[in-house]
């Protein structure tokens, strides 16, 4: 009986010995292919910077952020119309979007019915996949068609179009993670409901939504195709609202694929500038968040 039962033990504990084996070489081999899977997600990224840089680079030169874009085969010229342009159509983009991105958001997590929110959030998704070329075609319809000319405000209501999906989800997303006990606290010492989202719940959630719109700024600050259908582009500097804008998506498209040299070295080098402008905007938001996270 006695030497049936250590047999019996002998067997478990051999038992347990394959099984935490075979379970040591399993999360062994998930580990090591989950590494190689997310170095082989950052091969794009560092490809795509590297090339930009090193074929943007040679081409940078001060003059580009003060002078006009040149003739075909002149030398010299720059491109600080397009810099002006870029910035003043996704400010128009960003202080249209936001502020009804981020009270969308917040109408549908603290004041809603469950109906009403499941809908809208529905039609945000929808909205988010809409190619950026609809969008383009929505402004011109709506803003070139009626103020019968193409310009820099048209260019910024296609962007906010692109922005506003962007926002509404991760200002939405933010202030359901909130935690209910803050909304609780502040509700026992007497704040409405009004009080509790407008000085406790958005300032919580603030790191979330600023992260949240600088993503919508990076995207809109690439977008082509919306631009060719509102702003179009000008050679000139910016003079007016309402009138032909230049950006540097644009420039780029148009540069890239012209037959000239000087030009598709300015292609380049605006490319090189896009990147890092959409750099500085996410370095300045993660500067901010992490100041919010330590006051």
């Amino acid at each position: 009986m006695a030497y049936t039962d250590k047999s019996q033990s002998a067997s478990l504990r051999s038992s347990l010995a394959r099984s935490s084996s075979s379970r040591t070489i399993f999360n062994t081999v998930m580990t090591v292919i989950a590494f190689i899977c997310g170095i082989l997600a950052l091969v794009p990224l560092i490809a795509v910077l590297s090339y930009v840089i090193i074929q943007g680079f040679a081409s940078l030169r001060p003059s580009l952020f003060t002078e006009l874009p040149p003739p075909p085969l002149a030398p010299g010229g720059g491109f600080g119309n397009a810099i002006i342009g870029t910035i003043i159509m996704v400010g128009i983009g960003a202080l249209i979007s936001i502020p009804i991105g981020v009270l969308a958001a917040v109408y549908l997590t603290e004041f809603s019915s469950g109906k009403i929110a499941r809908w809208v959030r529905f039609s945000t998704n929808i909205l988010s996949g809409v190619p950026s070329i609809i969008a383009g075609v929505f402004a011109y319809g709506i803003v070139v068609v009626a103020i019968g000319s193409f310009s820099a405000f048209a260019g910024g209501v296609a962007l906010s179009v692109l922005m506003l999906p962007i926002i509404v989800r991760t200002t939405d997303e933010a202030l359901q993670l909130v935690s209910d006990d803050l909304r609780q606290a502040a509700t026992g010492l007497g704040a409405t409901n009004f009080q509790t989202v407008m000085w406790v719940v958005l300032p919580a959630a603030l790191p979330a939504i600023v992260t949240g719109s600088t993503l919508a700024i990076a995207r809109a600050a690439g977008e082509t195709a919306p631009l060719l259908f509102t702003a179009l582009f000008s050679q000139y500097w910016f003079d007016g609202l309402f009138k032909p804008t230049a950006s540097l998506a644009v420039l780029v498209y148009n540069f890239a694929i012209a037959p000239y040299k000087n030009w598709q070295a300015m292609a380049w080098a605006a490319s090189l500038i896009l990147v890092l402008m959409v750099l500085l905007t996410s370095i300045i938001a993660r500067l901010a968040t992490n100041r919010k996270k330590y006051t």
